[in-house]
């Protein structure tokens, strides 16, 4: 019984002793962490000097941001004497900035960022910061930023954001730039310098706001992608585009989808040869009560799925000009076009399509409608295709076409 007791004694202290070691190792390990963050920040404040008025010395970009119920953070930062400010430096070891090094801090009313010469991308720089009020570029002289994307993107108390003294010469990507901004309720961007600008798909999408935007100065000669540009604009009442050159314009997707106030849009001078998709481009844009198509060209177009769906103001609509020669799907295409009286299709090849479904849906006002040159395959999806039309025109399109079976 002696033993077993001795030995119990030595295995606690055998246990203690581990344990008094481990804590020792883990109070060294952070203890040294410490010492590293400490013998870091002292190196910035001698480089930087502690001093605000230094900062111009490292850096040619300044930004102020106002703060919503004043929370939100810093990465390092040295506050003034009120702690009103915060003093965000980001080194020349980052090319690329994120939203994910801002740290939220509850004291702080307004953030003053620096930002060092060699960062060359603002992407996600202030991306999902939705407790930022106001931004104010201070100063903005440098050319090497390329890459904008996502830069304010889901900021949704934004409400004044000023771009005045803005470069954007050299960058090459805005995609999703302002998307979901959806307190903004206007955007200057009269200085903008797009030339070099390949992407702009999602740029405004979502900026649900927005009563005006004037892009009379955007240079698109090399924007390749448009999709979702405008979608959920659905403030807009008007939008001019004239000066859009679109000739290397691939995608107008959901361009204008869910643009529900736009009452009129000339798109005249628009040049979609190049264009693949077409899907949703005027989806829901419930207000408009004419479209002039007459230049588009839709030779290389492939999807054209709900291009028209619930454009319930439209009352006619010429289609002549299309080519579908190559559209594989055309499903929700002109559903619950509701105001839509007649439409002649004579001219729309059906060769490759394989979806149809619910293409007409809801056309409930629909009195002629051209379907005699379709043809479908085997493989063709027509479920619901005429679901929700008067039996007068069900009647009418049997007698046109036998090669189609009517759905309802």
């Amino acid at each position: 019984m002696g033993n077993i007791s001795k030995n119990k004694q030595k295995n606690v202290f055998e246990n203690l002793k581990s344990d008094f070691i481990l804590k020792k190792v883990f109070s060294i390990m952070k203890l040294k962490k410490l010492l590293e963050i400490m013998k870091y920040n002292k190196k910035l404040q001698k480089r930087l000097n502690i001093n605000i008025n230094d900062y111009r010395e490292y850096s040619q970009i300044e930004i102020e941001l106002k703060l919503v119920n004043n929370t939100y953070g810093k990465f390092i930062n040295i506050s003034d004497d009120k702690e009103e400010y915060y003093h965000i430096y980001f080194d020349n070891s980052k090319e690329e900035i994120k939203t994910n090094y801002l740290i939220v801090n509850e004291k702080v009313k307004m953030i003053r960022i620096i930002i060092d010469h060699q960062v060359k991308s603002f992407e996600h720089l202030f991306s999902n910061c939705k407790c930022i009020n106001s931004i104010f570029f201070k100063n903005f002289y440098r050319e090497n930023i390329t890459n904008m994307s996502f830069m304010f993107s889901e900021c949704s108390s934004l409400k004044e954001l000023n771009l005045s003294n803005f470069n954007t010469n050299n960058v090459t990507n805005m995609r999703n730039m302002f998307s979901e901004c959806s307190s903004l309720k206007e955007l200057n961007l009269s200085n903008f310098n797009t030339n070099n600008v390949t992407n702009m798909s999602y740029m405004f999408n979502q900026c649900s706001s927005l009563k005006e935007l004037n892009l009379s100065n955007f240079n698109t000669n090399n924007v390749t992608n448009m999709r979702y540009l405008f979608s959920e604009c659905s403030s807009l009442k008007e939008l001019n585009l004239f000066n859009f050159n679109t000739n290397n314009v691939t995608d107008m997707s959901y361009m204008f989808s869910r643009c529900s106030s736009l009452k009129e849009l000339n798109l005249s001078n628009f040049n979609t040869n190049n264009v693949d998709d077409m899907s949703e481009m005027f989806n829901e844009c419930a207000s408009l009560k004419e479209l002039n198509l007459s230049n588009f060209n839709t030779n290389n177009v492939i999807y054209m799925k709900g291009m028209f769906n619930e454009c319930s103001s439209l009352k006619e609509l010429n289609l002549s000009n299309f080519n579908t020669n190559n559209v594989r799907n055309m499903s929700w295409m002109f559903n619950s076009c509701s105001s839509l009286e007649e439409l002649n299709l004579s001219n729309f090849n059906t060769n490759n399509v394989g979806n149809m479904s619910y293409m007409f849906t809801s056309c409930s006002s629909l009195k002629e409608l051209n379907i005699s040159n379709f043809k479908t395959n085997n493989k063709t999806n027509m479920s619901c295709m005429f679901f929700g039309c008067e039996d007068e025109l069900i009647n009418k399109l049997k007698e046109q076409n036998n090669n189609i079976f009517i759905y309802y």
